[in-house]
């Protein structure tokens, strides 16, 4: 009897398994989206106060966008689904878990667009290879290294100076400046031990922690869990006990995100990312950064392949795009799949973000950072930060040291959020486009580290240039760069008019023109119509004034 009640225990069991396993994970897009109650002139009523004010600063209105997914077609959905995972507005979709029966009936709504499959299963096994897809894409285990570079100078008593010196955030926090007013979203796979971990404990006890979500498991209240990952990472922003680890952001607010599933790799996790930019758009944050990025696949019919990666056509490069123009910066690694070119890994191929390289002690590009160019040419990474033998914090509040782009691409969105604070009237392009020209090889940027690594003066200040002939100053500016639109800005001279011309690396000359304009405190303003990405170097010229420049057209 025992033996019978057994067997059909086990039937009943793998039958409930069966069922479990038969169930995957869709996206159900929609043709319309209807609103009954909220409206684009009453957007306090769905989007943060600090929202508003960003938009306001960078001179963008609330648009559809922003409007919830219809919640009646939420509830018609949910009735064809076993569960709701959550709903991407700027997607007008919702994702949520059923089997192939079930994707017929969704495809049948009126209102429905289409069904996509974004990943197979939906309850993961608990002993699947946890940790295993981070630590082999985006950073390796490292030892303490037994010599340090004699870049470093002698008076160096922290392991964290190196890195932190190497892009000035040694002299913004002497300017007083470290992040505060600033909100971070980091976006990663788990942040176990950042809420006890001495050097992050702050966070906790000043309340700068303002919201933690787990897109992966939208059911799991508790984000403090699973990979230290985002542990390490959160440690090179916000990390402050002297002694221990100092990062550039300790005073930022954040937001703290699990965006990343660990036992598998589907498109469901680039979802997950942009839900997660929702939540943080909506809450006002004004940084992400985000050590992931996806290229291949656990179901190869979802591999991208190197002309995807054109900024435009992956489902995180989108999002990203989107969430860089609504004024967010978003940060994110370039990837850990170097040396080769086209090894960028998505949302890295994205436009208007910034994708961070790697460099070593001898300040040259790390083997494993990836390189560019884009599917569609254009120059990657951006910038560049420490991220061979990077000093963190682990979960268990220690210091550690590990290598990887994950690493170095933290490490830029801390100096951005002090400077965000030094120049809280910067619009994001402003922002980018002081980083970009602060970096080591601006003057010519290139697919291994683009423009190389910033720092904080030149970023804070520009340059200033003397003019012997006229005992005065004037600042050689050039924004936007990249140039994203076809509008560039130039401040150059003393005049109200000056020669411009615009010619290819090979010195073909595209534009030679005289610009004017109104006031000597208002830039030069040339549009680049017909212009195509690439790179430009750009000649001004007021008499014997003449200034040259690299610029970067997307």
């Amino acid at each position: 009897m025992a033996r019978i009640r057994f067997l059909a225990l086990f039937i009943i069991a793998m039958a409930f398994y069966g069922d479990l396993a038969a169930q995957d994970r869709y996206a159900v897009f929609y043709k319309y989206k209807p609103q009954e109650s909220l409206s684009l002139e009453k957007p306090d009523e769905f989007l943060s106060q600090k929202a508003l004010e960003r938009r306001s600063r960078e001179g963008v209105l609330p648009d559809s966008l922003d409007l919830p997914v219809a919640q009646k077609y939420v509830d018609a959905v949910a009735e064809k689904s076993t569960y709701i995972l959550y709903s991407s507005k700027w997607y007008n979709a919702t994702l949520l878990v059923t089997e192939k029966e079930g994707v017929k009936e969704l495809e049948a709504f009126p209102f429905v667009d289409r069904v996509e499959l974004v990943g197979h299963g939906f309850i993961a096994n608990p002993d699947g290879k946890i940790g295993s897809r981070i630590y082999a894409s985006e950073s390796h285990k490292f030892r303490n290294p037994s010599s340090e570079s004699t870049w470093v100078l002698a008076t160096n008593e922290e392991a964290y100076d190196f890195q932190n010196s190497l892009l000035g955030i040694d002299k913004m926090h002497e300017e007083g400046y470290t992040g505060k007013g600033v909100t971070i979203a980091v976006f990663d796979a788990g942040f176990p031990g950042s809420e006890t971990a001495s050097p992050l404990i702050h966070l906790q006890t000043n309340g700068q922690i303002i919201a933690t979500r787990d897109f992966v498991r939208p059911w799991n209240q508790n984000v403090y869990s699973d990979n230290q990952h985002g542990t390490n990472v959160l440690s090179l922003i916000a990390s402050y006990e002297p002694g221990k680890m100092v990062a550039g952001a300790p005073d930022a607010n954040y937001i703290l995100a699990m965006t990343e599933e660990i036992t598998t790799e589907y498109w469901i996790e680039e979802y997950n990312w942009v839900r997660a930019a929702e939540y943080a758009d909506s809450l006002g944050t004004d940084i992400i950064s985000s050590s992931v990025g996806y290229w291949d696949f656990d179901d190869p019919e979802m591999n991208y392949t190197v002309e995807d990666l054109d900024g435009e056509t992956t489902i995180i490069a989108r999002g990203a795009n989107i969430a860089a123009s609504k004024g967010i910066l978003v940060v994110n690694s370039a990837g850990n799949t170097g040396p080769s070119e086209s090894t960028l890994n998505s949302p890295s191929d994205a436009k208007g973000i910034l994708a961070i390289g790697s460099v070593d002690r001898e300040l040259t590009v790390s083997g494993f950072s990836s390189r560019g160019p884009t599917g569609d040419g254009r120059a990657k990474p951006d910038l560049a930060a420490f991220g061979g033998g990077t000093v963190l914090i682990r979960s268990n509040g220690e210091i550690g040291y590990s290598n990887g782009t994950s690493f170095s691409a933290p490490q830029i969105a801390a100096l951005a959020a002090g400077l965000w604070e030094a120049k809280p009237e910067w619009t994001k392009d402003e922002l980018v486009e002081s980083l970009l020209t602060s970096g080591s090889q601006a003057e010519e940027p290139d697919n291994l580290l683009g423009y190389g690594i910033p720092n904080f003066f030149d970023a804070l200040y520009g340059e200033i240039l003397g003019v012997e002939d006229k005992g005065e100053e004037f600042v050689w500016k050039v924004y936007p760069n990249p140039v994203i639109g076809d509008e560039l800005n130039i401040h150059f001279g003393n005049s109200l008019s000056a020669e411009f011309s615009l010619t290819d690396l090979n010195g073909r000359v595209f534009a030679n023109q005289i610009l004017t304009r109104q006031t000597l405190k208002e830039p030069f303003r040339i549009l680049l119509n017909g212009i195509n990405h690439g790179f430009y170097v750009i000649q001004m010229q007021d008499g014997e004034l003449i200034r040259h420049g690299k610029i970067v057209k997307q």
